[in-house]
């Protein structure tokens, strides 16, 4: 999933690749959400909090201001605890749900499971137990035949299902089918956890925050700031607040307990107030569309659907891919099928969709 670094080793140039040069490329590139810049709103708050002393660790008065949002937003007296990124959010949720023996179930795409570098395994001391998905969604289906050994000392212990919302492929669990899961969970035992890297997009995309979240079961969550318009930070939401009572301690020997927790709760009040968290995703979700119209009936592009939040997964024609993502950043997916990912941020412009779409037309008709 990184094929854009290799390409930019080769100038683009047409000597090069023996290819004709492209127009001008996107200001912005799709390889990642990650890649954007801070939103304008997010620094000018992290400027505003940069003043005086606030108590440290997270007794001062923006994190309680970024705690009761969270709890406003879910409707209910959740805890929340601010660490410094995506994993660490993902290895503090889940070491807070499991005892030693105890195991994950999910997706083989899962981000848990190919992009945190053994990370659960290693800090929370789980055992991913990985199923395989055509669209990176759990079904119980899936998930029933794996309960059979529970209580046999001989076998690793399933106690967490992990979704990802939205999911790696740019997919999303409907309401009901997390609530599915979640009796499922819940009736053995069990406990469901949720990847929110992409919360707001999906919040955007389902039409509301707590439907799949608290009102489906879910008992913690990560939620995802960075990919939002955030410099740094997410926040680990604790639904079920009976799973927080070690968290605290969890945190800090996870290393993820920032000392100046201001500024991360500072980006994220700048998200909450008037719904900017809402509005990002919504404009990144809105380029995502706008680009897959604007490709989708090329010769030479392929899509298995039409995006619902902000990444696409197209298969292009092997002999432009290099050419392209030398030209503007983008990532190789699944190599094997010629796949790609383009994913549009909350700063991606409509000029920046109008400027790719006619390089991979150029690429592709020369």
């Amino acid at each position: 999933m990184g094929g854009y670094l290799k390409a930019h080793e080769q100038a683009w140039l047409g000597q090069t690749l023996d290819m004709p040069a492209l127009p001008i490329a996107p200001d912005q590139n799709f390889a990642s959400d990650n890649s954007a810049a801070v939103h304008p709103a997010v620094m000018q708050a992290l400027v505003d909090a940069n003043v005086g002393h606030q108590t440290a660790y997270g007794a001062d008065t923006h994190t309680a201001e970024c705690e009761a949002h969270l709890r406003d937003l879910f409707g209910a007296p959740v805890e929340s605890l601010l660490v410094w990124g995506g994993t660490g959010a993902n290895v503090v949720g889940l070491a807070t749900m499991l005892h030693a023996s105890e195991a994950v179930i999910c997706s083989d795409v899962a981000h848990i499971n190919v992009d945190e570098g053994g990370a659960p395994e290693k800090f929370a001391g789980a055992k991913l137990v990985d199923l395989a998905t055509t669209d990176a969604k759990l079904t119980p289906e899936q998930i029933e035949p794996m309960l059979h050994v529970l209580g046999d000392h001989h076998h690793v212990q399933p106690k967490v299902i992990s979704l990802t919302q939205s999911t790696e492929l740019g997919t999303l669990y409907s309401p009901a089918e997390v609530a599915a899961l979640a009796d499922t969970a819940h009736r053995y035992g069990m406990y469901i956890h949720m990847d929110g890297a992409r919360l707001a997009n999906a919040a955007v995309a389902v039409g509301d925050l707590r439907s799949f979240t608290i009102d489906a079961g879910v008992d913690v969550l990560s939620f995802g700031g960075t990919k939002n318009g955030m410099m740094y930070g997410e926040a680990v939401v604790f639904l079920n607040s009976q799973l927080a009572r070690n968290a605290r301690f969890v945190r800090k020997q996870a290393m993820q307990l920032p000392s100046k927790c201001r500024y991360i709760a500072a980006q994220f009040n700048a998200l909450f107030n008037n719904d900017l968290w809402l509005a990002n995703a919504r404009h990144a979700n809105a380029m995502a569309t706008r680009l897959y119209h604007a490709t989708k009936d090329l010769d030479g592009v392929t899509f298995g659907s039409a995006p619902v939040v902000n990444g696409m997964f197209p298969i292009l024609r092997a002999d432009v891919i290099d050419q392209l993502q030398a030209w503007s950043p983008f990532y190789t997916w699944d190599p094997s099928i010629n796949q790609v990912r383009w994913m549009a941020s909350f700063d991606t412009t409509e000029e920046d969709v109008n400027r790719l779409a006619a390089g991979v037309k150029a690429a592709l008709t020369s």
